[in-house]
């Protein structure tokens, strides 16, 4: 009998056992992959964000109406009103902004003038940040060094002369560190102001601006931009010997801090509200062009992308915030404020992302974060294939989404055709002609399936 009952509860644990096992493999069965899950609804996304040039319109209208929108300048600050009035318009929710104390750096008049061998204006911008000259400018013989280690070599015949940097392109990276410290260089070694040839693949007599720095216990010189044709131009009236005189004139100066926003909307979600996907850009730019590349567009396609979703009465189980970060240009203080106001939250950001590389057409996500969190975003990527965005890399996020990527929320940044993004890079030019309706509408496809799917999925994107 003891035998018998034995057998019996042997056969129930193998039929229990066997059960577990078949549920197990038919669960298995049931739950597709997550590109499976939401093939349909990207389909529905992506079709409908190219049906029209809602965004692009939303851009022009931003970047005609309000030009550049430098920090501290009222152009931002009216800016940031429209866009807090649209966003009421749109029907988001959690409309807000939140103060931001911002540098307010003056460009004012200037000039730089060849005087020797011939007389030639030369097209400039000052680097934001620079000090200005005496009110008579400053007349100098000028020195062409192609690189840093050339100052260096040649730093006897610096003194009192102004230092044209005439270095060549070598990639954003490489080359932007002439920008950033060739004030201090030059100072360094006695030069009385700095040049710099404009920091571009390609030029039309195009000066560019940008973020210069100085170093505490080195005199402050002034630092402009010259155009890459006039550079190589000096360049060759150096080899050849003769002298180049140069007046240089800027009314540049850094006035106090003033106060500035971030700006940010939501669609809260329906189950885990208090999880959350930051997706934007920064609304700030320099004060030339208007800044539709850099970066109206990015700001406005992710504006976009959440419009279309609830438009489209896509309500994911958690947030998607949708955040204009100011002051990304010459500060960072959007994003570091972002970071101090939220930090309570981190734990709860699933993912932050960025698009600051101009709206031209998608290729993908650069992806930074965990190597289980990258093979569920390339999967996401794969719904992405049919607009050719599809392309998921290691290594990827933005300058504004950085302070909260350093405390652990893994970030991302939207990859597009980058060729000519540094023609036009912090220049007049940068204007939204140079924008296409199609690729604008498809970078919100991408934001916008993307940013849903991560909200929406069951599971967590893991850390």
């Amino acid at each position: 009998m003891a035998r018998e009952l034995r057998a019996s509860i042997c056969l129930v644990f193998l039929a229990l056992a066997l059960e577990v096992v078949d549920s197990t493999y038919v669960s298995g069965q049931q739950q597709p992959g997550i590109a499976e899950r939401y093939k349909e609804v990207a389909e529905q996304i992506m079709t409908v964000a190219q049906s029209d040039s809602s965004a692009y319109e939303r851009l022009t209208e931003l970047v005609d109406r309000f030009g550049h929108r430098f920090s501290g300048s009222p152009n931002l600050e009216q800016a940031l009103d429209w866009i807090l009035q649209e966003m009421e318009s749109d029907g988001l929710e959690n409309i807000r902004a939140e103060p931001v104390m911002v540098p307010h750096w003056v460009r004012g008049s200037e000039s730089a003038i060849m005087l020797e061998p011939r007389w030639k204006q030369l097209p400039m911008l000052g680097l934001g940040g620079s000090v200005g000259t005496p009110p008579q400018g400053i007349t100098a013989e000028v020195l062409v060094v192609e690189s840093f280690e050339e100052l260096t070599a040649r730093a006897s015949e610096a003194e009192g002369k102004i230092v044209l940097f005439n270095a060549p392109w070598m990639g954003y990276g490489p080359t932007v560190q002439y920008r950033g410290r060739g004030a201090i260089a030059a100072a360094e070694v006695g030069a009385v102001a700095s040049l710099i040839r404009s920091v571009t693949p390609y030029s039309m007599d195009t000066p560019h601006t940008g973020a210069m720095r100085y170093d505490e216990g080195v005199p402050r010189i002034p630092h402009a931009a010259l155009t890459a044709e006039d550079a190589a131009m000096l360049q060759r009236m150096q080899d050849r010997g003769e002298r180049i005189v140069v007046n240089l004139y800027m009314e540049a100066k850094t006035l106090p801090d003033v106060e500035s926003r971030n700006v940010m909307a939501e669609i809260v979600g329906h189950e885990k509200p208090e999880e959350v996907v930051v997706l934007g850009g920064h609304i700030d730019s320099w004060d030339v062009g208007q800044g539709a590349m850099d970066d109206g567009g990015g700001c406005v396609a992710a504006w976009e992308a959440v419009k279309l979703l609830k438009r489209l009465g896509l309500r994911p189980r958690r947030t998607i915030r949708v955040v204009m970060w100011t002051n990304e240009e010459n500060g960072l203080r959007g994003g570091n404020a972002y970071r101090d106001a939220h930090r309570t939250e981190l734990d709860n950001h699933i993912l932050a992302i960025e698009s600051d590389a101009g709206v031209f057409e998608p290729q993908g996500f650069g992806f930074t974060g965990s190597d289980a969190a990258f093979e569920m975003v390339s999967q996401i990527g794969s719904l992405l294939d049919a607009i050719n965005a599809g392309r998921i890399t290691r290594g990827g996020g933005g300058a504004d989404i950085g302070p909260i990527m350093r405390e652990g929320v893994p970030g991302m940044g939207l990859s597009v055709d980058g060729s000519k993004y540094f023609w036009y890079h912090h220049t007049h030019a940068d204007t939204i002609d140079k924008l296409d309706p199609r690729e604008v509408a498809l970078s919100v496809a991408a934001l916008a399936v993307m940013s849903y799917v991560v909200a929406d999925m069951e599971e967590r994107l893991p850390r």
